[in-house]
């Protein structure tokens, strides 16, 4: 059962709409909150079932076996765990058809005591992360009937590592020390950057290949650019709706944001280079996804005055909590990252003599930057991020 074209489209879409509110350091998954909520318009009514739909980018009938796609695309993904868990209150009686799309094994109970559900609930993202999310992130109270979760986890090792290198960079807003941890390779395929030029500015690419068909492309967009506008960028490229020059066909100069084409001499008649210098990172974030709740098509939904999803449950259900935990590291050797979702519905040296000359691009990525980590195959986004905090050198 693959994904369609359309839902892939669908995910990087709120991918990209998720973009234009960030404004800080952050990373955040558009995976891993689209099945949850497909699964909730699969069984909502009303208005709520109308924004979810718009927020999903599908119509709310094919939400759920879209979702169930989208699962089972991601399961077969190497280098990528993801999961579904649902707790319920055990005197909530779920609709039968609905919890028949669920993994059968997804299906947990929810007790009186809170303190031990929240234990439960915080040793299933440990387990399901690697323990790379410590957390469920997720509000329970007395009127919580059920808890729906996903969780995501991408690990890639680079095809070819980096080089650990000091790094000196001032552009790092309110940042002490300007030393960072740098990470640097020299390539001979010119092709792993491009430039894209975009309605709110020029954009330069980099494209990081992993293992397992799991890659990240880092987004340096001009400096009057914002988070949003340069992820949207390259979520928009992605979509093939920006034309990219490639860096085999750049002209000499600087030619985009962070990255000069030049000739230099050279002892040997050497091909054409790429030296691409950028900051290893470490990133976490923690979203209320009810802050944007009209991104999500959630607006309606968190309406306790009455219930919303009959397709769920008789008993009367709105979105109660809903939030993300998430993070990403990106180093010498290789990238991993991982997000916790969960929707809680309550009740209501010397110079040699140089011979020869040759092209050298080469990109610096010393400032914020954008990320996003993909399937490389699909193109889906799997997350995604602005960098503000990169790590230093010790």
């Amino acid at each position: 059962m693959a994904v369609t074209k359309a839902t892939i489209r669908a995910v990087n879409a709120l991918t990209g709409r998720w973009a234009g509110v960030v404004d800080e350091g952050s990373v955040f998954s558009a995976a891993g909150v689209w099945p949850l909520l497909a699964f909730f318009a699969d069984g909502a009514t009303g208005p709520a079932r109308k924004e979810l739909a718009e927020a999903l980018g599908v119509p709310a009938g094919e939400a759920a076996p879209a979702a169930r796609e989208l699962l089972a695309t991601m399961a077969s993904m190497r280098g990528l765990d993801t999961a579904l868990g649902l707790w319920t209150k055990r005197t909530l009686e779920l609709r039968e058809a609905w919890e028949a799309g669920l993994p059968a094994e997804a299906h947990g109970a929810l007790t009186a005591d809170p303190v031990a559900d929240q234990q439960a609930l915080n040793a299933w993202a440990a387990k399901r992360t690697g323990g790379l999310i410590e957390r469920m992130p997720v509000v329970l109270t007395d009127e919580t009937e059920m808890v729906l979760a996903s969780a995501l986890t991408l690990r890639t090792k680079w095809l070819r590592p980096f080089d650990e290198v000091p790094l000196y960079s001032p552009h790092w807003p309110g940042r002490t020390d300007p030393t960072l941890l740098g990470l640097r390779r020299r390539t001979l395929l010119l092709d792993r950057i491009g430039v894209a030029d975009t309605p709110d500015g020029h954009l330069t690419e980099l494209k990081v290949f992993g293992t397992d068909g799991i890659d990240v492309h880092l987004l340096l967009g001009e400096e009057q650019m914002t988070p949003g506008q340069v992820l949207g960028a390259g979520v928009g490229l992605l979509a093939g709706r920006h034309p990219v020059v490639p860096g085999t066909m750049l002209p000499y100069g600087d030619v985009g944001p962070g990255l000069r084409v030049e000739k230099v001499r050279s002892m040997t008649p050497d091909p054409p280079t790429l030296d691409v210098m950028t900051a290893a990172f470490g990133v976490t974030a923690e979203h209320d996804l009810l802050a944007h709740h009209e991104l999500f098509g959630l607006t309606t939904a968190r309406d306790t005055d009455e219930g919303h999803f009959p397709g769920i449950s008789a008993l009367p259900l709105a979105i109660g909590s809903a939030r993300q935990s998430a993070m990403a590291e990106f180093g010498a050797k290789g990238f991993r990252a991982s997000a916790v979702t969960a929707f809680a519905p309550v009740g209501a040296g010397a110079v040699p003599h140089l011979r020869w000359t040759t092209t050298r691009l080469t990109a610096r990525f010393d400032r914020p930057f954008g990320f996003l980590a993909l399937h490389r195959h699909s193109r889906l986004v799997l997350a995604a991020g602005w960098v503000t905090e990169p790590k230093p050198f010790h």
